[in-house]
């Protein structure tokens, strides 16, 4: 069958379109959308694309189901009931565009900062999710966004210890002799790392899942550790130490393409497995075996993910981790050595797309996204600025995502707070706004993406017309600019153009047109002789960057904010990670879907529960000083005893009392990187006398 742009071939056919998939997962899939007469039928993977090889996760695979969703907003709406209460009406474009401008423009002249975009990763694209929209508020002098919410203390991490987001190539996994899956639900979560990771197993490795939570991928790997929420850097240290011991080291590698490697071990050396084994809640055999397997076997590679860095000290806990490929020479090899993300290997021209230059002299404040519900809630002061007066929410669903959501809703429903949603479906956030705008599709718009799993970059065409009235982001603020009357040439770029802007000559535009991806030129084994990206070129155990914030050069265990034991009126340590067949609140309006996952549910272990007096499948209540949720417990040895595992991100209108699991979390930040620690947050956990009655709100 062709494969060609739906646009150049006739309607009568069925052709296959070359896309990408753009929701945040490490893999970006190739996608191949199947368009009949216009209709796009199915999407597929793209069996061509060695890293999605023709495989699809269920999320994306029902994407048609999304495009298609019979309460897909198709036209722009206007509020017209209160805050909250979803009563909107259809408008034309221009008169939504134009009191959009009118209520900016006389803000702007009030004070620009006033001002706020808010947008994250609902869609990976550089096009639409980072181009025209940081030209608009650049130009605009807007407050600035300090996009936190998910990878940042892990970023930053990386960064001061191996000078980058970089690592080794995915698909070396697949020759490893050890895999550490480290804080990862791989088979919900980056299905074809998991891929690689079975091919090894099937050749003789052993495979070790760390997470407090059983999770599926734990299910299927030799060995599950569990330590407590917090305590990872901890076990790293622990790990360290008993390398340290049995001379489980690499001298060469250490003395040539290491800095900080006295400091470090004195560190180490007060991290005896008995005393880890007592802050992680695991046994003193599991932490000296998993030592011995990783300094005696090679090559030995870890897979990191995100969810180990959403509490307190979850920078100091991706640092720890990142040092040990170096302590035992596994970046030597090609499947040995450490990878969180890639992102930070591509050659991206982030400068030429987003147009900082276009801000005024004086630089304009920057706004914690991770703190909205604070944030939204401040008066003007000299230390904070304006008060915040306008937002403009796009790739993001604050509402439900944002921690500490009660004081997050509290912002939204000011009255003097003017909001502007981008969105495909009237979600919680939406359901706020004073205007919501019909954002187009992935398979209905350009764009052109990068990964944080492999290195290849990918190129998404258009499959199908826009539906109804809808329009891709970038062509909205290219909108907006116009009736701002912004005129320099950059806010006359198209989509298409934007995509080839985004690398420049970096990568091959015509392969990527003509095979929809094009794999980055780059080293099998990128730090074998060392050659970092730090200040130093070396792996950097001490960071001299960071002692000079004031801050510990050197990776520590920082106990949780919120530290169990601690309290005992909240003695239960909660865990939110996210249900397999959404992706943080995308996906839970897919019928289909949602009859998988069936509702929101709390993972409590059988211990807990029995104290408690909570039967599987009973309503609880869980909650803590900032608020509750209830949904139904599902009693299960997935949950280390002490923990809960409140599995979301559900939309609040489909919760039980309208609410989700944020309702409990903190607006605590990360050790680095200014991130949320949704993984550090004490709750308790109660049980209905009267499961009928689980329709009626419960008091906190």
């Amino acid at each position: 069958m062709p494969m060609s742009s739906a646009a150049n071939t006739p309607r009568s056919a069925p052709v296959q379109v070359r896309g990408a998939c753009p929701h945040d997962c490490p893999d970006t899939c190739a996608l191949l959308t199947t368009v009949d007469n216009g209709v796009a039928t199915r999407v597929q993977g793209n069996p061509d694309h060695p890293h999605t090889d023709g495989v699809l996760c269920t999320k994306v695979s029902r994407y048609t189901e999304r495009s298609y969703h019979p309460e897909r907003i198709l036209t722009p709406l206007k509020r017209s009931g209160p805050k909250g209460s979803g009563q909107f009406t259809p408008v034309g474009w221009d008169e939504a565009l134009n009191g959009i401008t009118a209520r900016l423009s006389a803000i702007a002249a009030r004070d620009p900062e006033a001002i706020l975009p808010y947008s994250y990763a609902g869609t990976m694209g550089m096009v639409q999710g980072e181009s025209m929209d940081r030209r608009f508020f650049h130009h605009l002098g807007a407050s600035q966004l300090d996009r936190t919410i998910c990878a940042s203390a892990g970023a930053e991490a990386l960064v001061q210890t191996l000078g980058g987001k970089v690592g080794m190539k995915m698909e070396f996994f697949a020759e490893a002799q050890l895999i550490l899956i480290w804080g990862s639900n791989s088979i919900g979560s980056n299905l074809h790392f998991w891929r690689y990771a079975q091919q090894a197993k099937r050749n003789g490795a052993r495979l070790v899942c760390i997470d407090p939570r059983k999770t599926e991928t734990a299910d299927k790997c030799h060995e599950h550790i569990a330590p407590r929420p917090g305590t990872d850097a901890a076990l790293a240290l622990a790990l360290m130490h008993e390398l340290i011991a049995h001379d489980w080291l690499d001298h060469d590698y250490i003395a040539r393409h290491t800095l900080g490697w006295e400091q470090l071990r004195e560190r180490a050396l007060q991290w005896p497995p008995e005393r880890a084994a007592e802050v992680c809640g695991v046994s003193v055999e599991q932490i000296r075996q998993l030592a011995k397997d990783y300094g005696t076997t090679k090559p030995a590679a870890i897979r990191l993910n995100y969810g180990m860095q959403r509490v307190r000290g979850g920078g100091n806990a991706v640092r720890a981790v990142a040092c040990l490929p170096a302590l035992t020479g596994a970046w030597r090899h090609r499947a040995g050595g450490l990878l969180l993300s890639s992102s930070g290997q591509f050659p991206a021209q982030r400068g030429v797309l987003q147009r900082p230059d276009l801000m005024p002299a004086k630089t304009p404040r920057t706004i914690n996204m991770s703190t909205i519900g604070d944030d939204l809630l401040r008066a003007a002061s000299p230390a904070f600025g304006p008060r915040i007066e306008a937002l403009v929410v796009y790739n993001s669903n604050p509402v439900a995502v944002a921690p500490d959501s009660s004081k997050v809703v509290q912002g939204f429903a000011r009255s003097d707070l003017f909001t502007v949603v981008l969105e495909h479906f009237q979600t919680d956030t939406a359901d706020y706004a004073d205007f919501i705008l019909p954002a187009t599709t992935q398979l209905e718009h350009w764009d052109v993406h990068l990964s944080y799993g492999h290195t290849d970059v990918l190129l998404n065409r258009p499959a199908i017309e826009p539906l109804g009235q809808a329009r891709s982001n970038a062509q909205i603020f290219r909108d907006l600019a116009a009736r701002m009357g912004f005129t320099e040439p950059c806010f006359a770029d198209s989509d298409e153009a934007l995509c080839r802007q985004a690398f420049g000559d970096a990568v091959d535009y015509a392969l990527l047109e003509s095979q929809g991806f094009a794999t980055l030129a780059l080293p099998d084994a990128p730090f074998a002789e060392g050659g970092f990206p730090t200040p130093s070129g070396k792996c950097e155990f001490f960071s001299a960057r960071l002692a000079a914030q004031g801050l510990d050069g050197l990776p520590d265990h920082l106990p949780n904010h919120e530290l169990q034991g601690s309290s005992a009126r909240y003695p239960l340590a909660m865990i939110s990670p996210p249900a397999r067949n959404f992706l943080n609140s995308t996906f839970v309006n897919v019928q289909s879907l949602r009859a998988i996952e069936g509702r929101p549910v709390l993972e409590i272990h059988p211990d807990d529960a029995q104290a408690r007096g909570i039967d599987d499948g009973a309503v609880v209540r869980v909650f803590n000083d900032r608020g509750s949720y209830r949904c139904h417990a599902t009693v299960s040895r997935r949950a280390r005893p002490g923990v809960i595992n409140g599995l979301g991100v559900w939309w609040r209108k489909l919760g039980l009392d309208g609410t989700n699991v944020n309702e409990v979390t903190s607006q605590a930040l990360t050790d680095l990187g200014r991130a949320p620690t949704f993984y550090d947050c004490l709750v308790e956990v109660d049980a209905f006398a009267h499961p009928a009655a689980a329709g009626a709100p419960h008091a906190a």
